[in-house]
């Protein structure tokens, strides 16, 4: 990350905007707590806090950091960084609790490359988009929770559908498994309500921190190294497809056509694709449909 600060600077022309007195004050009290610190480590003797002290740069980092979050560009940049760690840690999360409710250490990867779990990712984004606009707006907290049920079921619909139809793959089916409350195969009432949750827990507590901490590129390095990020993660899922593309023909016995589909056969057999995508049920479609 040093590595990464270090590049040349990116320039890009400043948003000139009106602050309010409230975060001027917050900025200048972080300011000489910073400068006090750092002249604590220094000359080694360590900045003591009363609680009062503790609070009050505890509200200073909130009004600051809520005052970036509320005016800032979104852009690819921030776009990528969310994706892979959401993806990253929803497929931590689901794992934990598989284990806790099942007993089951099961692999849940969404993607061939990488510990990545896609749906959360693009859920991760779905919700930014929809906690930042209610932030602006000032929107009630219930409109909120709403919202990010019908984007969560939206989302679980599309995307088990889609995976269905292209790719003969089931990764969780509501009514094959006695959810209840279960809409369709990919949509049950109490997951509605654990969308509703996190989306408002994300917007009001762990979007702020998040967005503020990825901030905006400072240097060229950190643009590259973004971008490619960006293009392993197009690259992902396009050879996602096509090694499930490539599964569904070997069970129709549909030779390979070219080169690539010699090589994924190669590389990525029925064997690897059961062991890989465990917790999917891939489906051999009869030749005749």
């Amino acid at each position: 990350m040093a590595w990464l600060g270090r590049g040349e600077p990116v320039k890009r022309a400043v948003r000139k905007r009106t602050v309010s007195p409230e975060v001027i004050e917050a900025v200048n009290n972080l300011a000489k707590y910073r400068a006090a610190k750092h002249l604590g480590q220094q000359t080694k003797k360590p900045v003591h806090l009363a609680w009062k002290q503790i609070v009050g740069i505890q509200r200073s980092e909130r009004l600051v950091r809520d005052d970036y979050v509320d005016h800032m560009h979104m852009s690819w940049y921030q776009c990528v960084i969310i994706f892979l760690l959401c993806a990253f840690g929803g497929l931590v999360l689901e794992e934990v609790w598989m284990f806790i409710s099942a007993g089951l250490t099961q692999g849940r990867y969404g993607l061939v490359w990488g510990p990545f779990s896609p749906v959360y990712g693009i859920g991760a984004l779905f919700l930014t988009a929809a906690g930042t606009f209610v932030r602006r707006k000032n929107i009630k907290p219930w409109v909120l929770f709403i919202s990010c049920m019908l984007i969560g079921g939206a989302l679980e619909q599309l995307t088990g559908w889609l995976m269905e139809t292209y790719m003969g793959a089931v990764s969780w089916d509501y009514i094959a498994g006695h959810v209840p409350g279960a809409i369709t195969k990919w949509v049950a009432v109490p997951y509605l309500f654990v969308w509703g949750i996190l989306g408002c827990l994300w917007t009001y507590i762990i979007m702020p921190w998040f967005l503020f901490t990825i901030g905006e590129p400072t240097t060229k390095r950190q643009v590259v190294f973004v971008a490619l990020l960006m293009i392993y993660v197009i690259a992902d899922f396009a050879m996602t497809l096509v090694c499930f593309n490539r599964r569904t023909a070997r069970d129709e016995g549909i030779p390979p056509q070219n080169s690539l589909e010699e090589w994924v056969d190669g590389h990525y057999s029925n064997e690897f694709m059961s062991q890989r995508f465990e917790n999917m049920v891939i489906e051999q479609r009869d030749p005749d449909e």
